[in-house]
């Protein structure tokens, strides 16, 4: 008996052995060299332990301010990316025509297989403040032009737009499968019952589903403390006085652009400390309200 489990265990083991080797190298490893040379003092040859980096790190506006902007952004985007694509993927699901859910479906999930700088190019002349069409329906109500990608009071709320609209396709796809996994005899009880769609919805879908939702959730959150391609590509390169700077662009500025290795590694230890611990805090609080 021995035996025979020790081998189901080696051979487990076997087969983990390339991922762990891929992950190893290219995930584990890099993290360690960064965290390590994070509490690197200098800049020539040689390697001095120290706290500098960190202590000026938060003494950093330019920091301080790309933190407070990916916390805001951080915050509102998964929210309601996840609560957009409950609703897209509860709807989907009642549909009873399979090829008008299988049109609706590719439509939704069209964003997702695209170039993300084309779309940001497309979403940079919607945004227009001349002749984008998104000034032009909003004067339809009444509404003067909004410089959407060139006033800093505005950069935000286009830039959260964009990216809500960006993740509703992987979000709505993951949801709608979790929604179609749920046992129909409980939606006919409830119908028996005489429920409305919306107690079906708040009681029934929405329980069951709460590990996807929670899934859904925790990889938005994940992306949004690490968002970079979706600022570049909407504002080419430009952070209107920090108001839209990122961590993540503070570490590749710091990295690329000042060369001061130590700052950009110690930046992207305490965004990974922050991503960890929002991630923690998050299933904890969850924990009680999922049901698996």
């Amino acid at each position: 008996m021995l035996n025979k489990k020790g081998s189901k265990s080696y051979k487990g083991y076997l087969y983990l052995l390339p991922a762990l080797v891929i992950l190893g190298v290219f995930v584990f490893y890099p993290i360690i060299n960064a965290i390590v040379f994070s509490f690197d003092e200098t800049k020539a040859a040689g390697y001095s332990f120290g706290f500098g980096s960190y202590g000026y790190l938060f003494k950093d506006k330019r920091f301080i301010q790309s933190l407070l902007n990916t916390v805001v952004y951080a915050a509102i985007v998964p929210l309601l990316s996840v609560g957009l694509s409950l609703i897209l993927a509860n709807a989907l699901a009642n549909l009873k025509n399979e090829k008008i859910k299988g049109v609706f479906q590719s439509i939704y999930f069209l964003p997702y297989v695209t170039s993300l700088v084309a779309i940001g190019v497309v979403w940079s002349w919607l945004f227009n403040s001349q002749y984008g069409i998104i000034n032009h329906l909003l004067g339809l109500i009444g509404i003067n032009p909004i410089n959407w990608l060139s006033d800093p009071n505005w950069a935000m709320p286009a830039l959260v737009i964009f990216a809500v609209w960006k993740s509703l396709a992987f979000n709505t796809l993951i949801l709608t499968t979790g929604i179609a996994s749920i046992n129909p005899q409980y939606y006919q009880a409830a119908k028996i019952d005489q429920a409305t769609n919306s107690t079906i919805f708040r009681k029934i879908t929405i329980p069951l589903v709460s590990p996807i939702i929670l899934y859904t959730y925790i990889i938005s959150l994940i992306a949004g403390f690490k968002v970079y391609t979706e600022v570049f590509v909407l504002f080419n390169g430009r952070t209107l006085n920090g108001r839209i700077s990122t961590v993540v662009m503070y570490i590749i500025d710091r990295f690329y652009g000042d060369q001061d290795f130590p700052l950009a590694f110690a930046a992207a230890v305490v965004l990974l400390v922050i991503i960890l611990t929002v991630t923690l805090i998050q299933r904890t609080i969850a924990s009680n309200k999922v049901h698996y």
